[in-house]
């Protein structure tokens, strides 16, 4: 007979721990008071996708800026394409969500410090150079010699 293994949430005075299978699987601080929110852009990522235009009256807008680098690339979205401009918010933020989100927020960086157009495009193909100029990186490891080693097997009182 299969046991399904339970998600049990333990709740404690700082902090909450969710456990699966007997392993911690996230913790996160607790939140006290009305008027707070924890909202993980990662798990309802898929969902805005789907429905674009529901983000601009989501109630927990205010949570799905991971960085303020994000939410300036909103902003400059909205003023340059309005019709567009939460579309191409929430495709950056899947790029973020199923990628790295540190590397698509120095991306954002750098292109709104330099006034370049900020589109789920151009950080994507900034993504793809970053990522082939990593993979071109080559090491070279000399060869090591064990002779020192022959030595010290066969000479212990050199050591």
């Amino acid at each position: 007979m299969y046991v399904c293994p339970a998600v049990i949430a333990r709740l404690h005075a700082e902090n909450i721990e969710i456990w699966y299978a007997q392993q911690l699987v996230d913790e996160f601080p607790r939140l006290r008071g009305k008027g707070h929110s924890r909202i993980n852009y990662r798990h309802i990522i898929d969902w805005l996708i789907r429905k674009p235009g529901a983000f601009g009256q989501y109630r927990y807008r205010e949570e799905l800026f991971p960085t303020s680098r994000f939410r300036m690339a909103l902003d400059w979205l909205k003023a340059t394409c309005p019709l567009q401009g939460h579309k191409e918010y929430l495709k950056i933020l899947e790029l973020a969500a199923k990628g790295n989100e540190t590397v698509v927020d120095e991306i954002l960086g750098r292109l709104l410090d330099s006034n370049n157009c900020v589109r789920a495009t151009s950080v994507e193909l900034a993504i793809q150079k970053s990522q082939e100029s990593s993979l071109k990186t080559d090491v070279i490891i000399e060869p090591i010699s064990l002779d020192l080693y022959d030595t010290l097997l066969t000479n212990p009182e050199v050591v």
